[in-house]
């Protein structure tokens, strides 16, 4: 039966299986665990293992391999293979041969076997063993083992009963048989996750014109000439290319920017002109240059006259008068801006794919590719971590992943002989990676896409805010409801809001809010303060506030936090002598929250205690459009806030906590904080001055926070809010009330 080929999915590559749809199953009579040879193009040929197919395979007759048994039976992805069951032996032994640099002590054979368990291998073939250790380790490769002999001959399975024997050859040494004696491909498309839908669009623009060029002429167009990969560092764009030259059957020539510049004049469009005639001879070929941006800047703001030549030199190859046959441009770059415009039009780059951050699935994906060879104990749950690393790239999961296996390592390594040369078997094979070592490794990774801004997303919950419950309801209808039900804002037609100013006196309990919003709305969170936008050089201040914003866009769902925004948006028309930045960064802001480019899922939360101080124009609606007051707590939320701050002190029985609310008005949450502080103090300095310190361990237990602890305190802290200070608070909410337009409910009644 002849089925189309199609790339498998990236946790089960490696393992040499074949999932087939099951109505090709029952046509060829075969059942989950069969084996089946795959015979392609030429001499090609391959044995798989059945896999039951993927749903949405079901009735497509389509067989999906891995990049090693592709490379095998000599095919690529969409072309048609022939699927017929395969009669295999079992083997009783077979002798592997390792690579030369990888030298174990003791019996691998139990580990070899353990691993190929199941697979079908050929004498003279390369199979790839992930040992996850030893110097091929690092480079998150596997190791390349050459099947030497087996017995019986033929295509055979090793099985739990199979002897395995280690070759005194080294695989190098070893010839290929009949097997095909090139190694497994570096990287083929299951190395690649997270980015389906990119890399099904490189395929279609690369892949189609080299297999099937009478398709265009039939439509009589040129096939596409180029395509541009932007993205942030670390997202998979060189890797992406590699992928795509490994799998099509073409000639590849690749450009690394700074290479090709010399100090001699027309040298360096020598060399480029080289390159594309080496392709063209060896059409249908790739270029492929990374760091576009290193050698086609923008000319108008290109130093040199070198610069300026090379980029019209590669304007004039990727579309000159001269004909350039089947040859397809692959540039990748992280500044797509900085590129000349020249470039960016159909007929050169015709296409230009963003590879962005990943989300929470294709995190997962790209963890299933990096830990697919690692002995993983069953505790670690890569859901979980897929899920807790926002603004973490492709690279970033790696390093991850990398980082884990070390920490296992730096477990073992006690145990380990490092003066003798070769390693113990047992060793390995009791080496496993645990939800320790991957917590670890969590804590020294910082995600590359947030790196300049990112801000831990603090574990505070509501729970740990007291009192403030309108508050509370009001921040969670403007941030976590548009991010959790964005169905019910679509079909009400209704914007969510841009942005929350908080405002209240000090010490009510603002930052804690924003904290707990950002945890709650399971969101990137950028924090930033302030004064820390402003720089002493002209425009640097406005671009700060730009590039928080594109931070922002790009990694969304994002809470952006400004604490004591009225000290970058002071109103307008006031200069006092900052040389006017001070008005160009709220200028800045406007136009960052309500101009041309939209806000998509992008909160933006500030607070302030002077929101007298804030320019009127951050205020409408739009922008800063939802006000809420964080006001001094009344008597039950001052209780609330008791509860909070004693959770866990050892309170003695004659403790009122109602009391305590009813005597601290005018103390806000601050306040109460340091009077709860200031009386566990007064009882740790009772009980340290009245305990021997050899008796301390034994009599800690016995420590109680009593009244007489909270009437000390409560003559020691003092309310920071006055009776006026409130007033005027309560004024300024008044004022915002009657600003704010009669609709703003809209949203509670939509839920309700």
């Amino acid at each position: 039966m002849k089925l189309t080929v199609k790339p498998l999915k990236q946790k089960d590559a490696g393992r040499g299986l074949a999932a087939i749809d099951r109505a090709s199953m029952r046509e060829l009579e075969l059942e989950n665990g069969d084996y089946i040879v795959l015979s392609g193009t030429g001499d090609g040929q391959t044995v798989a293992r059945v896999w039951p197919g993927y749903p949405e395979d079901e009735g497509r007759g389509v067989v999906r391999i891995d990049g090693r048994l592709r490379q095998e039976a000599n095919v690529g992805i969409d072309d048609r293979v022939e699927v017929e069951a395969a009669d295999v032996k079992p083997a009783e032994s077979v002798t592997v041969a390792l690579p030369q640099n990888l030298r174990i002590r003791g019996d691998i054979g139990p580990l070899v076997r353990d691993k190929l368990s199941g697979q079908a291998v050929t004498e003279g073939q390369t199979v790839p063993f992930s040992l996850s250790f030893g110097p091929m380790a690092s480079s998150g490769q596997s190791v390349p083992l050459k099947i030497a002999s087996t017995s019986p001959s033929g295509t055979i399975v090793i099985t739990d009963s199979t002897s395995i024997e280690i070759s005194e050859t080294p695989a190098e040494q070893i010839s290929s048989g009949g097997a095909s004696g090139q190694g497994a491909p570096d990287v083929t498309y299951e190395d690649i996750g997270g980015l389906d839908s990119e890399l099904d669009q490189v395929r279609e623009m690369i892949e189609l014109p080299m297999r099937h060029p009478e398709l265009f002429q039939q439509l009589g167009i040129e096939p596409p000439k180029g395509v541009l990969l932007h993205g942030p560092p670390g997202t998979g764009k060189t890797l992406m290319a590699k992928a795509v030259a490994n799998e099509i059957d073409a000639h590849f020539e690749t450009i690394s920017g700074p290479e090709i510049m010399s100090k001699y004049y027309g040298e360096s469009e020598e060399q480029l002109r080289e390159v594309f005639e080496e392709a063209e001879e060896n059409s249908p070929a790739i270029v492929f240059i990374d760091e576009i941006d290193s050698i086609a800047a923008k000319r108008e703001e290109a130093g040199g006259d070198v610069e300026r030549r090379v980029v019209a030199q590669l304007l004039s190859l990727m579309d000159g008068l001269e004909e350039r046959g089947r040859v397809t441009v692959i540039a990748a770059t992280n500044r797509v801006d900085a590129i000349d415009p020249a470039l960016r039009r159909g007929g050169r780059f015709d296409r230009e794919i963003e590879i962005g951050v990943p989300d929470k699935d294709g995190r997962k994906e790209i963890l299933q590719v990096h830990t697919r060879g690692m002995p993983l104990s069953d505790s670690v749950d890569l859901d979980q971590y897929a899920e807790n690393t926002h603004g973490f790239v492709g690279a970033d999961l790696a390093s991850l992943a990398k980082e884990g296996a070390m920490n296992a390592l730096r477990r073992i390594r006690p145990d380990l002989d490092l003066e003798s040369e070769e390693i113990d078997a047992d060793v390995l094979e009791n080496l496993r990676v645990t939800e320790a070592d991957f917590k670890e490794a969590l804590k020294g990774i910082e995600p590359s896409a947030l790196r300049e801004v990112f801000v831990e997303v603090p574990d505070v919950t509501w729970n740990d805010v007291g009192g403030l419950d309108d508050t509370k309801e009001r921040l969670r209808e403007t941030i976590q409801w548009p991010l959790d039900y964005p169905e019910v804002f679509e079909s009400m037609d209704m914007q969510a809001a841009k942005g929350v100013m908080m405002f209240g006196p000090p010490g009510t309990g603002k930052t804690l809010l924003a904290k707990a919003v950002a945890n709650e709305a399971d969101s990137n969170f950028i924090s930033i303060k302030g004064p820390e936008l402003l720089n002493k050089f002209v425009g640097e201040s406005e671009k700060g506030v730009r590039e928080v914003f594109e931070k922002a866009r790009s990694n969304a769902p994002t809470v952006i936090f400004f604490d004591e925004i009225d000290s970058i948006a002071t109103e307008r028309g006031q200069r006092t002598g900052d040389s006017g930045v001070g008005e160009r960064v709220v200028s800045q802001l406007l136009t960052e929250l309500d101009g041309l480019e939209e806000l998509e899922d992008v909160v933006v939360v500030a607070t302030t205690n002077r929101p007298d101080l804030i320019d009127p124009a951050l205020l409408r609606p739009g922008r800063l459009d939802r006000h809420v007051h964080v006001p001094v707590p009344d008597e039950e939320g001052r209780k609330r806030i008791f509860e909070v701050h004693t959770r866990n002190k050892p309170l003695a029985d004659d403790v009122d906590l109602e009391e305590l609310a009813s005597r601290t008005a005018g103390y806000v949450g601050a306040d109460i904080e340091a009077v709860c502080r200031e009386a566990s103090m007064a009882a740790t300095r009772e009980f340290i001055r009245s305990v021997a310190p050899e008796e301390m361990t034994d009599a800690v237990g016995n420590v109680r926070v009593n009244r007489e602890h909270f009437e000390h305190a409560l003559g020691e802290v003092q309310a920071s809010v006055t009776e006026e200070t409130r007033e005027r608070y309560d004024e300024i909410e008044d004022q915002f009330q009657q600003a704010e337009p009669a609709e703003e409910d809209q949203l509670g009644r939509t839920f309700q």
